[in-house]
C-alpha cells in the first residue's frame, strides 16, 4: 500500500474522483464501498494509511469531515467480509480447526460478504442522515 502512495497511484485516483466526484455525498458514498470492498481483501490498516493522501487531496474540493467517517466505516466494516480480511479471523478459525471444526475460507466469506453488506449500508445510511439529510 505505501508503494501506491509512493508511486503517485493514490494521488491519481483522488484527481480522477475530484474530476468526476460532484459532492461530498457521492464522494462519501464511492469511499465507504471501496474502502469496504478493499479491506476483506487485504489488511485494513495499510489501506487506511493508503486512503490518507487520497482523502487529503479530496479536501481541495470538498468538505472531507464525512470523508474520514466513511473511510473508518468501510474499512473496518469491510473486514467482516472474508477469512483473511482481520488477523482476528485467522485466529479464531485457527482455534475452531484445533478444536475440530473446520470453516472453509468460502464458508465464511459466504457469510461474511452478508455481513459486510448489510452493515456497511447501515453504516452509510447512517453516515448520510448525520452528513447530507
Amino acid at each position: 500500500m505505501g508503494a501506491l502512495v509512493e508511486t503517485g497511484v493514490i494521488a491519481d485516483i483522488a484527481s480522477v474522483l475530484v474530476g468526476t466526484v460532484d459532492n461530498t455525498g457521492e464522494a462519501m458514498i464511492i469511499v465507504v464501498w471501496f474502502s469496504a470492498i478493499a479491506s476483506a481483501i487485504v489488511d485494513n490498516i495499510p489501506l487506511t494509511a493508503a486512503m490518507i493522501p487520497l482523502i487529503i487531496d479530496l479536501g481541495m474540493s470538498m468538505d472531507v469531515y464525512p470523508l474520514w467517517w466513511a473511510l473508518s466505516v468501510g474499512a473496518c466494516l469491510g473486514g467482516n467480509g472474508t477469512a483473511i480480511a482481520a488477523s482476528t479471523h485467522v485466529v479464531v478459525l485457527g482455534i475452531a480447526e484445533r478444536e475440530g471444526i473446520n470453516i472453509s475460507f468460502f464458508d465464511f466469506m459466504k457469510l461474511g460478504l452478508f455481513v459486510l453488506f448489510v452493515t456497511v449500508t447501515v453504516g452509510l445510511g447512517v453516515l448520510w442522515l448525520m452528513f447530507i439529510v
